[in-house]
């Protein structure tokens, strides 16, 4: 069978070129290495962030990309599980901030709240965790690990769309795919969703994007007392990293105090997420190590970072790690993404970020629409 459209790789960023043209009635296929989804895209939050992306085209990529989440998740089976942000911020520094925050575009609909009010968001707040709040109502979060295996099914039952798991291509030479065991696919266009796997096709092309990989370390974590979170929770630290905040002027004086006061957890590059599951646990994040090939290995000394910034922020006591694990995406200096094309029908694209969940519906729209010639 010969298609208009093959992807190769079917993590998010993948899925979502296949949802934008199945839309298009194309008759695709996707094509991954694994048996399953394997990388980013299961082992992140599932935290679809709108506030706090880099302002221009990240910051309104992520909100298509939140729209089309709400769009897909009950045809998908795919549960909304929280909705909404609060940044509990002790900093008095961080209040110049999120005041910046909220006078710029991207602050349409967030709220400055007092601690009292945040508590009602977040019963579980620590009394003094927070000077002030910044409350967004834009966010959605699903479960990843549940969530992407869906949207595929989703997309295989509603569009027909076909898949190929535990298959290799060894080569793209449009309009024909070659298989690492021999095979070809036909298909009239080609994407390349490769994640961090960025040796195995257009090496070279790729190399010039200065592409490494971020490691981070994750956690499950179990309150020994029920808690409910109705949205998902973050610190001062990330008015620190998410450049949405951190590019203000504003943030000039926080970043020294945190520097200041705070230099080992940025020295690793942590800053807090804490999101919740159907069954009352915890995800609790992250650190950000930046290697070609980074190790594998968990540092307890790392988890123990974040942990205290959690516990700075969450009153949990008896809690427990039950899980833990080490997620990997692609990085690249000066860009969150970028899309190259080795041919008319032929493109590369990666999120160079930790942000793949939150903007790739709308990168999806963007690439097949250039492919086809339609109006983005």
């Amino acid at each position: 069978m010969a298609y208009d459209l093959a992807i190769v790789g079917a993590g998010i960023v993948g899925l979502a070129h296949a949802l934008a043209a199945a839309r298009l009635r194309k008759r695709v296929v996707v094509i991954d290495r694994d048996a399953q989804a394997n990388g980013a895209s299961v082992r992140n939050f599932g935290f679809v962030t709108v506030t706090g992306q880099e302002a221009g085209d990240c910051w309104q990529m992520a909100r298509r990309s939140r729209d089309i989440w709400r769009e897909i998740a009950e045809p998908a089976g795919i549960a909304i599980l929280q909705r909404g942000l609060v940044l509990a911020a002790r900093l008095p520094e961080s209040e110049a901030v999120i005041e910046a925050f909220l006078a710029t575009q991207m602050g349409e609909g967030c709220e400055r709240l007092t601690a009292a009010q945040a508590q009602a968001f977040v019963p579980c707040l620590r009394d003094g965790a927070a000077r002030l709040a910044l409350y967004s109502p834009h966010e959605v979060r699903v479960e990843s690990r549940q969530a992407v295996p869906r949207v595929a099914r989703y997309l295989a039952d509603h569009y027909g769309v076909d898949f190929r798991w535990s298959t290799s291509v060894a080569a793209v030479e449009a309009p024909r795919l070659v298989m690492a065991d021999g095979g070809l696919i036909e298909a009239e266009t080609v994407v390349v969703c490769p994640g961090d796997e960025y040796t195995a096709l257009f090496p070279e092309r790729i190399a010039a994007y200065a592409v490494t990989r971020c490691k981070l370390q994750m956690m499950r974590v179990v309150p020994a007392a029920p808690v409910a979170l109705r949205t998902a929770v973050m610190s001062d630290l990330g008015l620190g990293r998410y450049l949405g905040y951190a590019a203000l002027p504003e943030a000039q004086a926080l970043t020294v105090r945190l520097e200041a006061e705070m230099a080992a957890k940025r020295a690793h590059g942590i800053h807090l997420i804490v999101t919740q599951s159907a069954d009352g646990s915890l995800v609790v994040g992250d650190s950000h190590h930046y290697a070609a090939t980074p190790d594998p290995f968990g540092s307890s000394a790392v988890d123990d970072l974040i942990l205290d910034e959690c516990d700075a922020v969450l009153d949990l006591p008896g809690r427990i790690v039950s899980e833990r694990w080490i997620g990997s995406y692609a990085s690249a200096p000066g860009r969150w993404r970028f899309t190259d094309a080795p041919s008319d029908a032929v493109r590369i694209v990666i999120v160079t970020a930790g942000c793949g969940a939150s903007t790739a519906f709308a990168i999806g729209e963007e690439t097949i629409a250039n492919l086809y010639g339609r109006a983005a």
